[in-house]
C-alpha cells in the first residue's frame, strides 16, 4: 500500500495542487495571526518588564497625588534599600513653529543605583535647573534638537526658559514617555508636585512580598501597594488586553479561512476520488480491502495536508515578518515590536492544517470503500435525482433555517448578541444543507439570459445544474467568503450610520472656536475658512444675562447659517426667533419645561421666549436677533465650524488651534475629535475585515478552478464530442465561463442577501440597547456591495481562465480515443 500511495500522489499530484494552495493559504493565515499576536504579546511584556526592572514594591493611588506622608513612611522603613518618587509637573512648552503652546509632563530624575531609569539616545541627563531632556518622538514632532532652548509655562502663568541637553530614548517606550529635569527643577515648575507613585527596591535578604507587606501596613487606607511583579503584570494584561481582543478577532478570521479551506479540500478529494473509481475497483479486484482503500485515502490526504501545512506555516511566519517590519514605520504609541516565534504560534497551525485535511477527506474516502468491484469496472451511472438522506438533509436544512430566523429575530429584539450569533450560524447552516436545492434553482433563474445568446450558454447551465451536490458545495465555500465581507460591511456601515445620528444628538457641531476676555480680530473668519477640510465658519456672540435671579450664558447664532454647522436637522429646525434652545442644567436652573415661556433679561432688554430641550449647544441659544435685543453691541466671541467628513479631522483640529496668531487664549472643543477617532475605528475594522476575509474567498476562488479544471477531465470525452459537432474552442471556452460566472454569481447574491441580513439583525443585537438618540439606523453600502458582486463575477471568470485552456488544448479524435 506504501508504494500505491506514492505512485498515487505522484501520479495525481496535479489535480490535488489547488487543495494544497488552499491549505497552504488558511494555515498560513492562521499562522500570522498566531505570530502577530505572540510577538506584540511578548514585545509589551517584555517593554513594561525593562521600564520596572528593579522595582520590589509600587505604591499607587486613585487620588490626584500620594501624600507627602505616605511618602516618608516608605522612606523610613528598614526593610528598602532605595525609595523613589514618580514626581510630576504638568507645563505647557512653547515649541518653534507653533502659535499657542502646547502640553508637556516633566517628570523627575532619582536614583537609578538600584531601580532602572531613564536613558538617552544623544546628549545626556540634565544637571541643573535650567536643563531638561525631552522625548526622542516628541523632539522629532517638534523639530527640536540637543543645545536648543525651550520656553515653559504652569498653568498659573509663571515661565522658564531651558535648555535641551539630551533626548531621552523612547524606542521601547510604551505610550508617550515624559521629559525629565532635576528634582529640584521640578520643584519650581510645580512647587505643590504631583507623585504618581512610589517604587521601592527590597535590601538584600527580604523578599519583594515582605516589603510589599511592610510598606501596606504604613500607608493610609485606600492606597494601592503591589509586588514589582504584580504591577508588571497588571500593566501588561491592561496594554495587551486590546492585543487579546485583536488576536481574537484574528483567530476567527482564521478558524473561517482554514474552515473554507476544509470545503474546498473535501470537495477537490470527493472529485479526484471519483475519478478514480476504475483505480479503486481494481485495488479492490487484486485484494485490497475496504479498510486499506479507506487507510490509503486517509494517509493520502494525511500527507498532502503535513506537507501544504509546512509550506502555509513557512508562508505565514514571512507574512509576519513583513507586516511587523512595516509596522515600524508607523507611529502608533507603542513600540516597535520584534518577531517572537513560540512552539505554539508554529505546531498549533501545523497540526489544525494537516487535522483538517484529514477530517475533510474521511466523507470521500468512506465513499471510495462503498464501491464494488465489479460495479466500479462498468460505466459510471449518472447520480440520482434524490435520495432519502437527501431528503433527509432538505428537511433538516428548512428546520434549521426556520429555527435559526427566529432566533435571529429574537436576538435583534431583545438586544441579545449571542442568541442573534446563534441565530446566524443555524440558519446559515441551514443555507448550506438546502443547496443542493437552492444553487441549482438561482442558476437557471440568472441563467436564462445566457442560455438565450447560444449553444455554448444553453450547456454551460446544463452542465452547472448536472450535479446539484457538486455545484453547491463548489458555491458554498465562495459563499461563505462573500457573505461574511457583506456581513461586515453592511453591520459596520450600520454602526457607523448610528453612531452619526448618536453623534448628532450629543454633539451637534464639528468645531466650536471660542476666546475668553479677548476680541476675535476682523480677519479670524478668513483664516479659518482658509484651513483645508473646513466647509462653513459661522460667527457666534456671548454675552452673560439674568434669568430666574441666576446669570446663564446665552450663545447668538445668526438662524439662516445655523443648519450649514448644526448637523441635527431637529436643533436647526428648532432655531427660530421666539424660541431659546437649553441645556438640560440650563432647563433645571430655570426650573423650565419643555415649551415652557421663559423670561431673560432685565430692565429694557427683557426678552420672553419659549424654551426647548437641546443637547450637545450651550447653555442657552437664542437667533442673532434674539440676542440683539438683549444685548445690541454684543462682540463676535468665537466661531462654529462645519468640516469636511473625508478630511482627516486631527490634521483640522490641529490647524484650528494654531490658527488666529493674534488670539492669545483660543478654546476649541466640539464633537470632531470623537468622530474622528471612530471613523479611524471603523476604517481599519473595514480594512482588517475585509482584507482578512479576503483571504477565504481567494481559497473559496481557488475550489471554483479546481472544480471547474477537474470537471474539465471528467468530461473530456464529453467537451471531445461537442468539439467533433461543431463547437469551436472559443465557443468550449465561453462555455466554461459561463458556467463559472453562473456560480459565481449566484455566490454572491446570495452572499449578499444573507450578509444584509446578518448585518441588519446583528447591528440591532449589538446596538439596540446602546443608542441615545435616534434608535437604531440599518445602512446600505451600495458601492461597496457591488464592487463584491463584481470582483466575484471577475474572479468566476478568472477562475474558469486555466481549465478553459486546458479543455482547449485536447484534440477531438484524441479525446474520444481516451477511456
Amino acid at each position: 500500500m506504501r508504494r500505491s500511495l506514492l505512485s498515487s500522489l505522484r501520479a495525481h499530484l496535479g489535480r490535488l495542487i489547488a487543495a494544497c494552495l488552499a491549505i497552504v493559504l488558511g494555515v498560513g493565515f492562521g499562522s500570522l495571526a498566531m505570530v502577530v499576536h505572540s510577538s506584540a504579546s511578548h514585545g509589551v511584556d517584555e517593554t513594561i518588564g525593562a521600564q520596572y526592572k528593579g522595582v520590589d514594591t509600587v505604591v499607587k493611588t486613585n487620588q490626584a497625588s500620594i501624600s507627602p506622608t505616605d511618602v516618608a513612611r516608605a522612606k523610613a522603613l528598614p526593610q528598602a534599600a532605595s525609595v523613589i518618587t514618580r514626581t510630576s509637573a504638568f507645563l505647557q512648552a512653547s515649541f518653534p513653529g507653533l502659535v499657542r503652546p502646547t502640553s508637556l509632563v516633566v517628570e523627575s530624575l532619582y536614583d537609578t543605583s538600584r531601580i532602572a531609569g531613564p536613558a538617552t539616545s544623544s546628549g545626556r541627563l540634565p544637571t541643573a535647573t535650567t536643563e531638561i531632556a525631552l522625548p526622542a518622538r516628541e523632539a522629532a514632532k517638534y523639530k527640536v534638537g540637543v543645545g536648543q532652548t525651550l520656553r515653559l509655562e504652569s498653568y498659573d502663568k509663571k515661565s522658564w526658559t531651558v535648555r535641551i541637553v539630551g533626548l531621552i530614548d523612547d524606542s521601547k517606550y510604551i505610550g508617550s514617555a515624559p521629559a525629565v529635569a532635576t528634582p529640584a527643577a521640578v520643584k519650581t515648575f510645580a512647587p505643590d508636585e504631583y507623585i504618581a507613585a512610589i517604587n521601592l527596591a527590597a535590601k538584600p535578604g527580604v523578599s519583594p512580598e515582605q516589603l510589599t507587606e511592610a510598606v501596606r501596613a504604613v500607608v493610609a487606607p485606600g492606597v494601592m501597594v503591589y509586588t514589582g511583579a504584580e504591577f508588571i503584570q497588571r500593566e501588561v494584561e491592561g496594554f495587551t488586553h486590546g492585543i487579546d481582543v485583536l488576536g481574537g478577532v484574528f483567530g476567527m478570521f482564521a478558524v473561517i479561512a482554514l474552515f473554507v479551506a476544509c470545503l474546498v479540500i473535501g470537495n477537490t478529494f470527493t472529485i479526484v476520488i471519483a475519478q478514480r473509481t476504475r483505480e479503486m475497483a481494481l485495488l479492490r479486484c487484486v485484494g485490497a480491502s475496504r479498510r486499506q482503500v479507506f487507510t490509503s485515502v486517509l494517509s493520502e490526504a494525511t500527507v498532502v495536508g503535513a506537507i501544504a501545512s509546512a509550506i502555509g506555516v513557512i508562508f505565514g511566519v514571512a507574512l509576519s515578518a513583513l507586516a511587523l517590519a512595516m509596522s515600524r514605520e508607523f507611529n502608533w504609541g507603542i513600540p516597535p515590536v520584534p518577531l517572537h516565534l513560540d512552539a505554539s504560534s508554529l505546531l498549533l497551525p501545523l497540526v489544525l492544517g494537516t487535522v483538517a485535511t484529514l477530517i475533510a477527506a474521511v466523507v470521500p474516502a468512506r465513499r471510495a470503500t462503498k464501491v464494488a468491484p465489479l460495479a466500479a469496472l462498468r460505466p459510471e451511472v449518472a447520480p440520482a435525482a434524490a435520495s432519502r438522506a437527501g431528503i433527509l438533509r432538505l428537511i433538516l436544512g428548512f428546520l434549521l433555517l426556520a429555527g435559526g430566523g427566529l432566533l435571529l429575530a429574537a436576538g435583534a429584539a431583545a438586544h441579545q448578541v449571542l442568541i442573534g450569533v446563534a441565530g446566524g450560524a443555524l440558519s446559515f447552516l441551514g443555507v448550506l444543507a438546502v443547496g443542493s436545492l437552492l444553487v441549482p434553482a438561482l442558476i437557471r433563474v440568472i441563467g436564462v439570459l445566457p442560455a438565450r445568446s447560444g449553444v455554448p450558454g444553453r450547456i454551460a447551465l446544463a452542465n452547472a445544474v448536472r450535479n446539484p451536490k457538486r455545484t453547491a458545495a463548489t458555491t458554498s465555500a465562495l459563499l461563505i467568503g462573500v457573505t461574511l465581507i457583506s456581513l461586515t460591511c453592511v453591520g459596520i456601515a450600520s454602526v457607523r450610520k448610528t453612531f452619526d445620528v448618536s453623534m448628532d444628538g450629543q454633539y451637534p457641531v464639528d468645531l466650536v472656536v471660542a476666546t475668553y476676555n479677548e476680541k476675535m480680530p476682523s480677519g479670524a473668519a478668513d483664516q479659518l475658512r482658509a484651513i483645508k477640510g473646513v466647509t462653513q465658519v459661522v460667527p457666534v456672540s456671548q454675552v452673560r444675562v439674568k434669568a430666574a435671579g441666576d446669570e446663564v450664558e446665552v450663545t447668538g447664532i445668526d438662524a439662516g447659517a445655523a443648519g450649514s454647522v448644526i448637523h441635527n436637522p431637529d436643533l436647526a429646525s428648532a432655531l427660530k426667533p421666539g424660541t431659546a434652545l437649553l441645556d438640560y442644567s440650563t432647563m433645571n436652573l430655570l426650573k423650565a419645561e419643555d415649551g415652557a415661556k421663559v423670561t431673560i433679561g432685565t430692565g429694557a432688554h427683557k426678552l420672553t421666549v419659549t424654551a426647548r430641550r437641546a443637547t450637545g449647544l450651550y447653555a442657552m441659544t437664542l437667533t442673532s436677533t434674539d440676542l440683539a435685543k438683549l444685548a445690541p453691541d454684543a462682540p463676535v466671541t468665537g466661531y462654529w465650524l462645519a468640516s469636511d467628513p473625508k478630511a482627516n479631522g486631527s490634521r483640522v483640529i490641529d490647524a484650528v488651534e494654531q490658527s488666529i496668531p493674534t488670539v492669545k487664549d483660543l478654546s476649541v472643543s466640539g464633537g470632531l475629535a470623537e468622530r474622528t477617532s471612530y471613523t479611524k475605528i471603523f476604517d481599519v475594522l473595514l480594512i482588517v475585515g475585509v482584507g482578512l476575509l479576503g483571504v477565504s474567498v481567494l481559497i473559496a476562488l481557488v475550489g471554483v478552478g479546481n472544480t471547474l479544471s477537474l470537471s474539465v477531465l471528467e468530461r473530456t470525452r464529453e467537451n471531445a464530442l461537442l468539439r467533433a459537432m461543431g463547437l469551436s474552442r472559443r465557443q468550449l471556452r465561453a462555455m466554461l465561463a459561463v458556467e463559472s460566472l453562473l456560480m459565481a454569481l449566484v455566490a454572491a447574491g446570495l452572499g449578499i442577501v444573507l450578509g444584509l441580513v446578518y448585518g441588519w439583525t446583528g447591528t440591532a443585537a449589538l446596538m439596540g440597547g446602546q443608542t441615545v438618540d435616534g434608535g437604531v439606523q440599518y445602512a446600505v453600502p451600495g458601492t461597496l456591495l457591488i464592487a463584491i458582486a463584481a470582483i466575484a463575477a471577475v474572479a468566476g471568470l478568472l477562475a474558469s481562465v486555466l481549465p478553459a485552456r486546458r479543455a482547449a488544448k485536447v484534440a477531438p479524435a484524441g479525446a474520444l480515443a481516451t477511456e
